[in-house]
């Protein structure tokens, strides 16, 4: 297995085995960064095509003053706003249709116990307000400091301090709505 570091030097130099390697190494996370972002699969899917592109074209750009992944947030991140800004440009159009998601079948009761989690989260996430949102996943999930998030969305740091703090309070507020449902409001299999 080559390092971060072996790829894009292979990469750099026209490798296209490398470049295959390095993209395919960061394509969960450059997913999951757009997922949460964007706050659906489809636009997620856009987003992190847009990023992998944009890793391509810029690879030689990167100088290595920041670590690799670090790098390749800021571009996930810049994609996913490029996302949102279509989005608004775009008719919605809203489809009122449920639809069911089984849960895959897992050995392990904490994977499961994991996905639920993870599931309530990315449904609270879609309701926090995109402007604290975007630097919220950019330091919660990316685990970016706060200059680089001010840099990446054009803002002062007082102001990104702020709408970490104001979508996590957010969050939080969402997530306890969420688990104070009346159990006779619960869905049930019982007719």
């Amino acid at each position: 297995m080559r390092t971060d570091a072996e790829l894009i030097t292979a990469a750099m130099a026209g490798d296209r085995a490398a470049m295959d390697a390095l993209l395919r190494s960061h394509h969960d996370r450059v997913y999951a960064v757009c997922r949460r972002i964007t706050g659906n699969d489809a636009d997620a899917a856009d987003a992190t095509q847009e990023a992998l592109i944009a890793i391509v074209r810029s690879l030689g750009r990167f100088d290595g003053r920041s670590a690799f992944s670090t790098w390749v947030y800021r571009i996930a991140t810049n994609a996913s706003l490029d996302e949102l800004r279509r989005r608004k440009r775009r008719p919605m159009v809203i489809v009122d249709d449920p639809v069911s998601h089984e849960l895959p079948d897992h050995d392990s009761g904490d994977r499961i116990d994991g996905l639920g989690d993870r599931m309530a989260i990315d449904t609270a996430l879609r309701l926090v307000p995109e402007d604290f949102r975007v630097p919220l996943v950019m330091r919660d999930v990316c685990d970016l400091d706060y200059a680089e998030i001010a840099k990446t969305l054009d803002i002062p740091v007082g102001t990104v301090k702020s709408r970490i703090a104001r979508g996590r309070g957010a969050l939080a507020h969402i997530l306890r709505a969420g688990n104070q449902t009346d159990p006779d409001d619960r869905p049930t299999t019982a007719p």
